[in-house]
C-alpha cells in the first residue's frame, strides 16, 4: 500500500505533530508499506529555516525509509493570526500540485492542527481519485477563540463550516482524543467513521535514565529539585503561571526548587522579559534542542509541569508530552482539566492542579520536593502505564484504519471511484 501523508510539521522539527507523524510513518514503512510525506522546509516555531535546508519550490530526501517531499511555503514565526494563516494556506497551495509528482497513492492522510492541510488532503484525494483520511489533532478554528487570537467574526463562522465539510467528506477521521470524537458526533458527524488513536511515546527513546550529571553541573542545577516545562511556549500554554509560582517560591526562600524551561514559541520573549522584571533567580530558559538531545534535559527533571490556559476547549485535549513523561518515569504536575487530568489520576502518574493557579502549583512543587517516596511511586506508575501508550502499537492501530479505507475504497461523499489507470509515474 502507498500512503501519501500531508503535514506542515515534520522532523527535524521536534513538536508533537512532527514526532507523531514521523514515528507513525516509520512504523508503517517497517510493516512493508510505501510512505510519502509532503511537508515544508523545517522552521517551527521560530519561523526560520533550519540549517542545512532551503525554502525551495520542491526538494526530496529520504528519512528512515520515508520519502519526504518539501515544498515552498510562506514562513513566519508562530505568532499572529494573519501571518500564520498565510503560512497554512501557502502550504496547502503548494502541496496539491506536488502530489502529482509522486506515484498514485492508495490513500491520502492529512493532519491538523489547522485544517488547511486537510483541505489539501480532500482536494488531492478527489483529483487522484483515492480516499482521504482526516487526522484530527486540534479543534481548529475553535482553538483560535480559546486563546483569544481572534475575536468572534463571520470569518470564524465560515471556517467552522469548512471544518465540518472536511469531516463529512473524509473516508475516516482519526481523532487523538475521545473528547474530540464526542464533539464531532454532537455536531452531526457519523460516529462510525471516527476512530480514536491517542498520542503516545517512542518507548525506545523515552525510558527511565539517570540524571545527566554533566548537564546538571553545566546549568548550575546540581543538588536542586528541578521541575521543568519542555515544549512550545505559546499563547495556549499560559506559562506566566509558572513564573508566578517561581516568584512565590523565591519569596519564601525555597532556593532548592528550580524551574527549567526548554523550547521556543510566540510567548518565549515575553516570558524571558517577565522573569527578568521579577528578578527570578530560580528559572532557566533554554532554546529548542534536537530531539535526540531532549532526553538529556528530561533526565534532569524531578517533576514535569504540563499546563494550558483555563478554557473548556482544553478539557478535550491530551498534551503529548504527558506520555513522554510517563515513559521516562517523571512525576507530572498537571495543570490541564478534562480528559488528560483523568489519565493522570487514573494511572497515578502525577498530581493535578487548577490551570492558571500559581499558588496551587507552588504547593504541588513543595509537596513533591519534600516527598521522595511519593516521587518514586508516581515515577514507577508512569513507566508501567506508558506500556499502554507505546507509539509502535498506536501506529499499528492507525494503520489498521488506513488499510481498511484503502482496501474498501471507502470515500467521503462526492469523491469519484478510483481510476486504475491514473498516473503511475514518479517525477
Amino acid at each position: 500500500m502507498h500512503i501519501l501523508f500531508l503535514t506542515d510539521n515534520f522532523p527535524p522539527e521536534v513538536n508533537a505533530p512532527a514526532s507523531r507523524t514521523f514515528e507513525h510513518c516509520r512504523e508503517w514503512v517497517k510493516a512493508g508499506h510505501e510512505v510519502t510525506v509532503i511537508t515544508c522546509a523545517p522552521n517551527f516555531p521560530g519561523g526560520k529555516v533550519f540549517a542545512g535546508y532551503r525554502n525551495a519550490l520542491f526538494a526530496r530526501e529520504r528519512m528512515d525509509g520515508i520519502e519526504v517531499i518539501r515544498v515552498w511555503s510562506y514562513i513566519t514565526a508562530n505568532e499572529g493570526f494573519l501571518k500564520r494563516t498565510l503560512d497554512y494556506v501557502s502550504f496547502m497551495c503548494a502541496a496539491i500540485p506536488a502530489s502529482f509528482r509522486v506515484r498514485r497513492p492508495d490513500v491520502v492522510v492529512a493532519t491538523s492542527p489547522q485544517f488547511f492541510t486537510a483541505c489539501a488532503g480532500y482536494v488531492v484525494g478527489a483529483l487522484r481519485r483515492v480516499p482521504y483520511v482526516f487526522e484530527l489533532r486540534d479543534l481548529w478554528p475553535e482553538s483560535i477563540r480559546a486563546v483569544g487570537a481572534m475575536k468572534q467574526s463571520s470569518l470564524l463562522d465560515w471556517l467552522e463550516k469548512l471544518e465540518l465539510f472536511l469531516y463529512r467528506r473524509a473516508a475516516a477521521v482519526v481523532s487523538v482524543t475521545h473528547a474530540f470524537k464526542r464533539n464531532l458526533v454532537a455536531r452531526g458527524i457519523a460516529a462510525d467513521k471516527i476512530h480514536v488513536v491517542t498520542n503516545g511515546a517512542d518507548l525506545a527513546l523515552f525510558r527511565p535514565r539517570e540524571k545527566d550529571a554533566a548537564l546538571a553541573a553545566e546549568l548550575g542545577l546540581t543538588g536542586k529539585f528541578v521541575a521543568g516545562y519542555i515544549g512550545t511556549h505559546g499563547l495556549a500554554h499560559a506559562l506566566t503561571t509558572l513564573l508566578d509560582a517561581a516568584r512565590l517560591l523565591q519569596d519564601e526562600g525555597r532556593s532548592d526548587i528550580h524551574l527549567l524551561f526548554l523550547g521556543n514559541g510566540a510567548s518565549k520573549a515575553a516570558l524571558v522579559e517577565r522573569a527578568r522584571e521579577l528578578d527570578l533567580h530560580n528559572v532557566t530558559f533554554i532554546d529548542t534542542v534536537p530531539k535526540a538531545e531532549v532526553v538529556r534535559y528530561w533526565s534532569l527533571l524531578d517533576a514535569s509541569i504540563i499546563h494550558l490556559r483555563r478554557t473548556d476547549l482544553f478539557k478535550t485535549v491530551i498534551p503529548s508530552k504527558l506520555f513522554e513523561c510517563m515513559a521516562m518515569g517523571i512525576p507530572v504536575l498537571h495543570g490541564v482539566e478534562g480528559e488528560s487530568a483523568e489519565i493522570v489520576t487514573r494511572e497515578g502518574v502525577g498530581l493535578t492542579f487548577p490551570p492558571e493557579d500559581a499558588a496551587a502549583l507552588r504547593d504541588r512543587l513543595v509537596t513533591l520536593a519534600q516527598d521522595e517516596g511519593l516521587r518514586a511511586h508516581l515515577g514507577r506508575s508512569g513507566v508501567t502505564a506508558a506500556q499502554g501508550y507505546d507509539r509502535a502499537a498506536l501506529a499499528a492501530n492507525m494503520l489498521s484504519v488506513i488499510s481498511g479505507v484503502a482496501r474498501t475504497g471507502a470515500r467521503g461523499p462526492g469523491v469519484a471511484a478510483p481510476d486504475k489507470q491514473d498516473g503511475a509515474e514518479r517525477a
